[in-house]
């Protein structure tokens, strides 16, 4: 008789057992010889060495899967009792598998050079237009580095500059009043995490989102740290967030110059860093555009119509 524990404790058991432990009672049939027990964050395995250990081989083929592929099932189950191999998508393309199993990857040639740009380099920029996937894009590769456990934890931020609306009337504390500003981060990891992963996350400190402001003092390591709307950053704003990067990191910095909500006496500092910074070996510059917007094919002709305003507003030199 040989009894084994299994640490449970870096994944969603909700997710990987499924809703009152359908999952789990699905394994135990395929197991039917072994006594199976889940307490807390480890499952205990006892029964024949062989068929424990056959059991033990199996379990951790299904983490693997279940890396890629959050929300397990009976098919992904045999899958990893057969020793299939899953081949939804190549791995080579897809960044991580979302909350419903759908696979998140690089749409456009910008943003696959994204994602092979930051595996060479510590700290990237992505410049271009809304619509264009460079948020959603850094954040992907965020929640992948997490799951690969490359890092340790996600740091989100964006500057709380309102976008000509006043929002210090809203009800509510400073987490009610600041999260309107960094919503567009919640909804991209919704997509990617599902809701009770990423609230344990959230409230283990995994995953950090917060205002460009709370930065300020720290060292980030082992982190994967994604400034997002840099353009509503100044420049004393940036170097601050810039230099907060610690040993075994990556930086990811998006922004659009052409939405700048910064108040007339302010001005935007991400240009002026990027050129600043421009000759700096480590860091790299990948910049979007039109060809990149994935949304409604609307918001491209969009783009292009208020970029031909104001070009023709720009004064001929």
């Amino acid at each position: 008789m040989t009894e084994r524990i299994i640490d449970l404790k870096d994944i969603d058991q909700r997710e990987f057992f499924g809703v009152n432990e359908k999952n789990l009672s699905f394994i135990e049939t395929l197991f039917d010889r072994l006594v199976i027990s889940v307490r807390s964050d480890t499952l205990k395995v006892k029964g024949d060495e062989k068929e424990t250990e056959n059991f033990i081989k199996f379990f951790s083929r299904l983490k693997t899967i279940y890396r890629k592929i959050p929300n397990i099932n009976g098919q992904l189950i045999m899958a990893a009792f057969n020793d299939e191999k899953i081949e939804k998508e190549s791995d080579a393309e897809v960044l991580v598998y979302g909350a419903n199993g759908q696979s998140i990857k690089a749409r456009t040639k910008n943003q696959q050079k994204m994602t092979e740009e930051i595996e060479k380099k510590d700290m990237i920029f992505a410049i271009g237009p809304a619509g264009s996937g460079k948020t959603y894009t850094a954040v992907a590769l965020a929640v992948k580095y997490l799951k690969e456990k490359r890092v340790k934890r996600i740091i989100l931020t964006r500057p709380a500059v309102e976008a000509g609306e006043n929002l210090g009337f809203l009800p509510g504390g400073l987490k009610d009043k600041l999260d309107p500003y960094l919503q567009p981060l919640y909804d991209a990891l919704r997509d990617m995490l599902s809701q009770s992963k990423l609230d344990y996350l959230i409230e283990n400190h995994t995953i950090e989102i917060a205002p460009l402001a709370f930065m300020r003092g720290r060292t980030l390591e082992n982190s994967f740290a994604i400034l997002d709307e840099a353009q509503n950053a100044t420049k004393s704003q940036l170097k601050m967030f810039l230099t907060r990067m610690g040993n075994w990191s990556k930086f990811i910095i998006t922004g659009d110059p052409t939405q700048v909500d910064l108040p007339a006496k302010q001005s935007s500092g991400l240009m002026p860093t990027l050129n600043l910074l421009k000759n700096i070996k480590g860091l790299s510059v990948i910049t979007l555009n039109d060809k990149d917007i994935i949304r409604n094919p609307l918001v491209t002709k969009i783009v292009n119509a208020f970029d031909k305003e104001e070009n023709k507003e720009k004064p001929s030199e």
